[in-house]
């Protein structure tokens, strides 16, 4: 124990460093589980995609969106996203929303707007498309 703390005392940058990263893991960790949006793995969106009928919405760019999108994905442009106009997915409120982008992050955004809308089951794809890309799962182009 004593080794311990006079590393610290010679270290204290690098020992204030670490104590910084666990701090950011630790809050990470919390606000995902107490987050309203839901992170859902390739598994589950093909479930919901099949039994649910659930919409899939993409939020990525046009040229991306071109290059490869999950079936039946629609996309939203970003001007209307960053607007929050959703008006053109109303008739699918009662219905599951997984929301994708490219990695995974911005959805997270989108799908907190969705829910402050009023859309009552919407969830996001965890890792984006690369994640889906990754598990070899069909993209339309």
């Amino acid at each position: 124990m004593q080794q311990f703390i006079e590393f610290i005392g010679n270290h204290y940058l690098l020992s204030s460093a670490w104590i910084a990263l666990m701090v950011l893991l630790v809050y990470s960790m919390v606000s995902s589980k107490l987050s309203p949006v839901k992170e859902l793995g390739t598994h589950e969106v093909t479930m919901l995609m099949n039994k649910q009928d659930a919409v899939v919405i993409d939020i990525r760019s046009q040229n991306e969106f071109k290059k490869g999108h999950i079936l039946g994905a629609k996309l939203v442009p970003t001007e209307k996203v960053n607007k929050g106009d959703f008006s053109a997915l109303e008739n699918s409120k009662d219905k599951p929303i997984i929301v994708v982008c490219a990695m995974g992050m911005t959805a997270k955004r989108t799908a907190a707007q969705m829910l402050k809308a009023g859309f009552s089951q919407v969830s996001v794809l965890k890792g984006g498309m690369n994640a889906w890309q990754s598990a070899n799962l069909p993209v339309a182009k």
